[in-house]
């Protein structure tokens, strides 16, 4: 078929192209990130209107603009002109001059002195802005305040035109171009030349292979320091991504040198520099980035001191406290929960450790009673405000995530609770632990009052928190620190077949059914040999299945947790296969990258969002799209949270997430699909965190032989920690 630019073709189909024209208005702008939505008077088009949509942060209307981008389809707004890069070409006429000078480009002057200046200068008008702005004296009627005005507008115009034309010329989108000149303004050019590897540390988004490119392109040597030093600082990074705290010396150099392409003895010369200007801390072999240094020595002085002396309510009998509060809790202890109790009541700083089904709610809701009956203050709270939530509905009491408990302020920048300003409790209690990395653990630590006590509750058998670290594994493994762990499992009694596999698994067995099971059980296993069939039966599931003989809704209820983001049975194929079986005719649609947002869909938080009170992990669900003003809102928790633009990449769709996201959560439904291509993540306690997420239901769809290697696999990834050698070293050195 013979490509047509024209708008007004019968077909769209979204090759690239070009477009010009007049900037006729501008429908929303976001003062953010230069996201537009904008009337273009097109050249070639019989002058008609055309909808632009993309990111334009130095153009006023009246500007003529030549477009680079394709044409689209909305399905709201119909066909729209979708750029990527845009030039400003000045105008040339005294019509469009007047225009383009008239439009509010600058604060004060309107038409009317558009007009008046326009009419003294001509055609010239533009160059006399460019290069004689103080001529502007001789126009009749403008006062030396409007004069300074325009001629401060002007050239910050002429800047930021500059700047936007440098950057797209050097292949950088123009979403961060916005980006780096917001960032530091008419320095931004300056630091893109000199210093292009400062991006990676102050802007988000712009990792060292954009900076680097740039670099390239503005002619900087390979071997420049910055470059060295930031290709380190990136590498400790990607550690750090994946669950480390340190990496070996050598280790780091050997990446380095195949990120960096140098011999090792140029990589080498730099450290030094990085811990000259505290960016990295040298430890005996081990190179930590200096905030996880700082972070992991800080929690092992914390954990020591916490340990030492005797918890704030005094010595308390087990026995004897059960007894009396026998009649208010309505339940009784085994002999393993009231051995586990009496660990708790007598150490300052204690882990609960167990898996599903093995009663560490029971014992916490009897700790709580004993303890508020003798006036002991305690504060509850968990990593998320879904794990938060579980805590508060199992204790009947109030909870919060240790970001709410430590009182983030995005306005100050940090905790307000710290070493300076302890919490308010006599008793802390951390549910779900195993999601506490080595950073927010130092910060709720350091609040732990002096004299006040601690408990640490979780399943230590579960995969690693997704940030650095291994806290709570350290912590039970070291031997030091007081811990009880639960191995009997009460809900075997009720019949939980969820309990007694997750048990079974982590023991390194198989599944205590039949393949052919016809019961009402909690937990089923459909045997399903290729990928192909796992997708199928996997949508067919979540398509109605489970909704027509459970009740579940699809959306809320039913999680589909994988091992791995890619392939036909990974994260991102998934979503967009269930996003179509369980939100086709969800309203509106938002597209950002690869992704398509509808009302109606469950979305999760990719990062730490302060300033939103969301962070990594965090799910909602889609509750309005905003298209002319391009703003996504999300209920979170029941909070509506709204997204522009440029914030839309920290939301992905969450029909399904990736085992390791789902850490903390419990979910009525967890649908499991596994199979040999994700043999680089089969793993015992990735099966076992899978299982054990799942509430009231759980269905794993995959293939026998991937389940006997997973359960097989009992070799825990390693992570680079220090923490548990400072604790028994008994220094934090």
């Amino acid at each position: 078929m013979k490509r047509t630019d024209n708008p007004k073709s019968p077909s769209i189909n979204g090759s690239s192209a070009r477009l010009s024209g007049v900037l006729e208005r501008i429908t929303f702008q976001s003062d953010e990130s230069g996201f537009t939505v904008g009337r273009l008077q097109a050249n070639d088009h019989d002058d008609e209107l055309v909808t632009i949509v993309g990111v334009l942060s130095d153009a006023a209307v009246g500007s003529s603009l030549e477009l680079s981008g394709r044409w689209q389809l909305d399905p709201r707004h119909g066909r729209q002109f979708k750029f990527d890069r845009y030039q400003v070409i000045k105008p040339n006429t005294i019509k469009g001059i007047e225009k383009y000078l008239g439009s509010g480009l600058i604060k004060g002057v309107g038409p009317a002195y558009a007009a008046k200046i326009v009419s003294h200068f001509g055609v010239t008008t533009l160059d006399v802005l460019d290069q004689s702005p103080e001529r502007l004296a001789e126009v009749a009627g403008l006062g030396r305040k409007l004069v300074a005005r325009i001629k401060q507008v002007w050239q910050g115009q002429k800047d930021v035109q500059e700047i936007m034309v440098f950057l797209q010329g050097h292949d950088i989108p123009a979403s961060y171009a916005v980006k780096i000149y917001k960032t530091y303004g008419r320095e931004a050019l300056r630091v893109v030349r000199e210093t292009p590897y400062r991006l990676t540390e102050d802007i988000w988004g712009v990792g060292f292979r954009i900076a680097d490119r740039i670099a390239v392109s503005v002619g900087l040597p390979t071997h420049d320091p910055g470059r060295i030093k930031a290709g380190l600082l990136f590498v400790l990074n990607e550690a750090v991504s994946s669950g480390h705290c340190y990496l070996e010396r050598q280790e780091l150099f050997e990446h380095g040198r195949s990120l960096l392409d140098l011999p090792t003895s140029l990589i080498e010369a730099r450290l030094p520099e990085l811990v000259r200007e505290e960016k990295v801390v040298v430890g005996e072999d081990r190179v930590y980035l200096a905030y996880l240094y700082h972070a992991e020595r800080g929690v092992a002085n914390s954990l020591l001191r916490i340990a030492e002396g005797s918890p704030p309510w005094g010595k308390l009998h087990p026995e004897t406290e059960l007894r009396r509060i026998r009649k208010a809790m309505g339940f009784e202890l085994a002999p393993e929960q009231a051995q586990a109790l009496g660990v708790a009541l007598e150490n300052r700083l204690a882990v609960l450790t167990g898996g599903p089904g093995t009663g560490k709610s029971t014992i916490l809701k009897a700790m709580i009673l004993m303890l508020e009956e003798k006036g002991v203050r305690i504060a509850l709270a968990a990593p998320t405000g879904r794990a938060a939530k579980r805590l508060s509905e199992a204790t009947g009491r109030g909870a919060s995530t240790i970001h709410r408990l430590l009182g983030f302020s995005a306005f100050a920048g940090g905790f307000s609770h710290n070493g300076e300003k302890p919490l308010a409790a006599d008793l802390v209690v951390i549910d779900e632990a195993s999601m506490l990395d080595i950073v927010l653990a130092n910060a709720l630590l350091r609040a732990i009052p002096a004299g006040g006590a601690l408990l640490l509750v979780g399943d230590a058998d579960q995969l690693p928190s997704v940030g650095p670290g291994n806290f709570l594994r350290d912590l039970v493994d070291c031997g030091l620190l007081k811990t009880a762990r639960l191995t009997t499992i009460f809900r075997q009694e009720e019949g939980s077949l969820i309990s007694i596999n997750a048990a079974r698994i982590n023991s390194g067995k198989s599944f205590d059914l039949l393949p052919d099971y016809k019961g009402d059980k909690d937990f089923y296993f459909i045997a399903r040999e290729s990928p192909e069939e796992i997708e199928s039966e996997v949508l067919s599931l979540c398509g109605g299945r489970l909704a027509g003989k459970y009740g579940f809704d699809s959306k809320r209820d039913i999680q589909v947790l994988t091992p791995m983001r890619k392939g036909l049975i990974g994260v991102e194929n998934l979503n967009r296969r269930l996003q179509e079986v369980i939100n086709g005719s969800g309203g509106g649609a938002l597209v950002t990258g690869p992704e398509r947002f509808r009302c109606g869909d469950k979305v999760m938080q990719l990062r730490n969002n302060y300033e939103k009170d969301v962070f990594n992990g965090d799910m909602g669900f889609v509750t309005d799209i905003d298209d002319d003003e391009q703003l996504v809102t999300v209920a979170v928790d029941g909070r509506p949270v709204s997204y522009e633009l440029a914030e839309i990449n920290e939301l992905q769709l969450a029909y399904a997430v990736t085992v390791h996201k789902s850490q903390g959560s419990e979910f009525p439904c967890v649908i499991l699909p596994i199979h040999t291509v994700h043999y680089p993540l089969l793993q015992r306690n990735l099966l076992y965190t899978g299982i054990t997420r799942g509430r009231k239901l759980v269905v794993v769809v995959g293939s026998r032989k991937a389940l006997a290697i997973a359960i097989a696999n009992n070799r825990v990834r390693k992570r680079n920690s220090g923490l548990r050698q400072r604790l028994l070293a008994g220094v934090a050195n």
